[in-house]
């Protein structure tokens, strides 16, 4: 960490050019002797980075930024909030700190945070930026997290946990393929804490973590804009039987839908029996990761157009819905596609024969704002294309 990028001069510069190209800077001589181009470089571009994912830290003066791929990799200050309203109890250890932007978020629910982080550079950068940002319950510790807390008499409420997905490729995701591996020290944590919450990548499928894991309370799929983030897998040690999974969307407006894992086991689908109603429905990807596909039309009053199609419809537009949903304009049949001229819309291809790439090249459709052309089917009318207008975004 050079402390001189922290000098006045040196900020000043980094806030005037943020404007500017950042591999032009790195490649030019720096205006100081005492902090290199390629560092300026750095700074602006994690900076920028930062803007709308971690406006706390974008926001506040003499914020130190580390490498680029850590403020890719850490957590937005949305999923940071959530996770903090996970927490049990008043202390917290979070091994795998990193950045930083969990264990300030942890700190506001707990009373005393252990930040953990094996590198020392990045310990030190978090240490700065939470003085920085008046957070002053969080402890800090440059080493291996694991390893502390197996050397270390306390316990926690609460245990939180990250881990690093090691690669293996062409292997499937798995926990014991990540560092450090939860897999093995879950015995540990669990002798440590009450609660443990353990953070994975969306890429892990939710029955192979289930086989890995023991005393799974509760799993959250969060997702932000229709994109899933994280996986975070709550572990009890008194936690037996079918556990709970929490699905929530990140966005304007917060929604949840839960459900015991095996209620969608007996429960039924609804499949669409006759024409499409006036909506159209298109859950958050969260809901999808959940693979809830009957559940979803229980609970919203929905019917399912298909068993492969995750579409449904309804005759009215429910805003609690975690998803898109779409006001149906017209049912064009596949066969009489090709009268129609001068196509316009968003392409979309759900459990339909072709790609929608192709579609759009194929019909020579053209994009419009708000008309969505989408392809699919139903059990009832086979391969249709719906003009729909949309409603709602999330």
């Amino acid at each position: 960490m050079n402390k001189h990028i922290l000098d006045q001069p040196v900020q000043e510069y980094i806030n005037q050019h943020l404007n500017d190209d950042v591999a032009k800077i790195a490649m030019a001589k720096s205006p100081f002797t005492i902090v290199e181009a390629k560092e300026l470089a750095n700074q602006i571009a994690a900076k920028n980075k930062s803007q709308r994912k971690l406006p706390t830290w974008y926001q506040a003066a003499s914020i130190y930024y580390p490498a680029l791929l850590s403020i890719e990799q850490c957590s937005s200050e949305s999923t940071a909030s959530y996770k903090a309203s996970l927490v049990k109890g008043n202390s917290l250890i979070d091994l795998t700190g990193g950045f930083g932007v969990d264990s300030l978020y942890f700190a506001k629910t707990a009373k005393t945070v252990t930040h953990c982080e094996i590198n020392t550079e990045l310990s030190e950068i978090a240490t700065h930026n939470a003085k920085v940002l008046g957070q002053n319950n969080i402890t800090f510790f440059a080493g291996d997290g694991i390893a502390m807390i197996q050397e270390s008499k306390a316990t926690f409420d609460t245990i939180y946990i990250d881990p690093a997905r090691r690669s293996t490729a062409g292997k499937v995701f798995m926990l014991k393929d990540c560092t450090p591996n939860v897999v093995e020290y879950l015995d540990i944590l669990l002798s440590k804490s009450n609660r443990i919450i353990i953070k994975t990548a969306p890429l892990l499928d939710l029955s192979a973590g289930l086989k890995e894991l023991q005393n799974v309370a509760e799993i959250h799929i969060v997702s932000v804009k229709n994109e899933v983030k994280e996986l975070l897998w709550i572990i009890e040690p008194h936690a037996s039987g079918t556990p709970k999974i929490v699905c929530t969307t990140l966005n304007e407006q917060e929604k949840h839908f839960h459900f015991l894992k095996n209620e969608e086991e007996l429960t039924g689908p609804a499949f669409l029996t006759g024409p499409l109603s006036t909506y159209l429905y298109e859950p958050d990807s969260a809901l999808l990761k959940s693979g809830a596909f009957n559940l979803i039309g229980k609970t919203y009053g929905l019917q399912k157009l298909d068993n492969q199609t995750q579409l449904y419809t309804a005759t009215e537009a429910n805003k609690l819905f975690p998803g898109r949903i779409f006001k149906i304009n017209r049912i064009i049949k596949s066969g009489e596609l090709k009268k129609e001229k001068q196509l316009t819309g968003n392409v979309i291809a759900r459990n339909y024969r072709d790609k929608a790439e192709n579609l759009v090249k194929k019909y020579k459709i053209k994009p419009d704002q708000h008309r969505f052309l989408i392809f699919t089917q139903s059990k009832t009318e086979g391969y249709l294309i719906i003009d729909a207008t949309i409603v709602q975004h999330y």
